[in-house]
C-alpha cells in the first residue's frame, strides 16, 4: 500500500534556497523561529527607506505605541529599531470583570549602503509613524575601482 506522506529531505530543502529571500522568510519556512509563525504580520515593523544625496529618510509604521517605548540605535551603517509593548485591558460584562495583561517586543534591523552620521540624526514619531533622517557620513561615498 502506497503512502502519500512525504518524508523530510534536507538536501531538497537546501536546494530550494534562494539567496535573495529575506532571512525571516527562510527561518519561517524551516520553522526555526516558531514565534514568527504565529506573529501577526500587522504587528511587525514595516520600513520604507528613501535615499537622497545627503541622507536616508526612513519611515517606519509602528501604530499603537508611545514614543517612550521606541528605541533607535545606529552603528556605522546598521540601523536598529525596537519597541516594547506592555499593557492591561479590563472589560466588564454581565457583572464579571475580565482582565488581560500583555507584553511583547518588536524589532527591525537593516544595513544601509553608507555609514550614518549619528551625531546629526533626527527622529520624530507622529500618528503611529516613526520618521528618521539619517545623514550620510562625510567621505563615505562609494568608490569605483578601475580594473587595469
Amino acid at each position: 500500500m502506497a503512502s502519500n506522506v512525504t518524508m523530510f529531505d534536507p538536501m531538497r530543502e537546501v536546494m530550494r534556497l534562494d539567496p535573495f529571500r529575506s532571512v525571516e522568510d527562510l527561518m519561517r519556512e524551516f520553522a526555526v523561529m516558531p514565534a514568527l509563525r504565529g506573529l501577526d504580520p500587522e504587528r511587525r515593523i514595516r520600513v520604507d527607506v528613501h535615499e537622497t544625496d545627503q541622507a536616508y529618510l526612513v519611515k517606519a509604521d509602528m501604530p499603537g505605541l508611545k514614543k517612550d517605548d521606541i528605541q533607535i540605535s545606529v552603528d556605522g551603517n546598521v540601523v536598529s529599531i525596537s519597541a516594547t509593548v506592555q499593557g492591561e485591558r479590563e472589560d466588564t460584562q454581565g457583572g464579571r470583570i475580565y482582565t488581560e495583561r500583555y507584553s511583547g517586543a518588536q524589532y527591525r534591523s537593516f544595513a544601509l549602503p553608507h555609514d550614518v552620521d549619528d551625531g546629526k540624526t533626527e527622529a520624530k514619531y507622529k500618528d503611529g509613524v516613526l520618521h528618521l533622517t539619517l545623514p550620510k557620513k562625510a567621505g563615505a561615498a562609494r568608490k569605483q575601482i578601475r580594473i587595469q
